[in-house]
């Protein structure tokens, strides 16, 4: 027991480098534009677009663009197929806590296998069993809210200079 203990003591290392002032203005102006205009085509064709964990989403995509989590095939199909594991296991399930569990590791399994990590869509399933929503739940607004987030996403992180988005496809 005293070698796991001293397991969570860390191993010492140091924190990651602070990102300039600049660097964290502009991931913050990227998450504010993006969840912009998701809520705003949300609103004005009243369709649900917006999810919890797309700000999460932001936070990666924007922060740090350069990351295997934050490319657009991670964001898209990350959030798709976790909110469809999420649907498949309560249509066949119900709402139980297990239920949520499994989908959740299922999830988690489907994107690991598929290398499509994202992993604030794993919080989709969750997301699934507290709400309960239709099989639509997978276009509106799982699909087009992470479509949108990405073409916000590719066209102000390409404009935004240093950096090129997306590593991969």
């Amino acid at each position: 027991m005293p070698a796991f203990l001293q397991r969570l003591r860390g191993t010492g290392s140091a924190l990651p480098p602070m990102p300039s002032v600049q660097s964290i203005a502009l991931a913050g102006l990227g998450g504010f534009l993006a969840i912009a205009v998701v809520a705003g085509l949300a609103e004005q064709a009243s369709l649900a677009l917006l999810l919890g964990s797309f700000g999460a989403s932001c936070v990666l995509v924007f922060g740090f663009p350069e990351v295997p989590f934050s490319q657009p095939r991670n964001v898209v199909l990350g959030h798709t197929l976790s909110s469809f594991v999420g649907l498949a296991c309560l249509a066949a399930f119900g709402p139980h806590w297990w239920a949520a569990a499994l989908a959740v590791a299922l999830a988690i399994m489907g994107m690991m296998a598929l290398r499509c990590v994202h992993p604030p869509a794993g919080s989709n399933p969750v997301i699934v069993f507290l709400t309960a929503p239709g099989w639509s739940f997978l276009l509106t607004p799982t699909l087009t809210g992470a479509l949108l987030l990405v073409a916000v996403a590719l066209v102000y992180n390409n404009l935004r200079g240093a950096k090129h988005y997306p590593q991969y496809w």
